[in-house]
């Protein structure tokens, strides 16, 4: 899954590929948002940790995975 996180004061947005589900991230950032937790807190595919101040957070765009195209075609 392709997250998207928006960060306010900064530059560029994250941009990661997560394991978890739609309806997981999209958990964590209400938790995150409702005041539950002061961290969104989400792992990459590669098992790195993602957090980011709930208070900071402009926007979370949650997306399908990314298709990479490896290889030649003939035209």
């Amino acid at each position: 899954m392709e997250v998207k996180i928006g960060v306010q004061h900064a530059p560029r947005e994250i941009v990661l590929e997560s394991g978890q589900s739609a309806e997981e991230v999209e958990r964590a950032v209400s938790e995150a948002l409702s005041g539950k937790s002061q961290l969104l807190s989400l792992v990459d595919d590669h098992g790195r940790k993602v957090l980011v101040p709930a208070d900071r957070l402009a926007y979370v765009e949650i997306g399908e995975p990314s298709v990479r195209k490896v290889g030649f075609s003939a035209l």
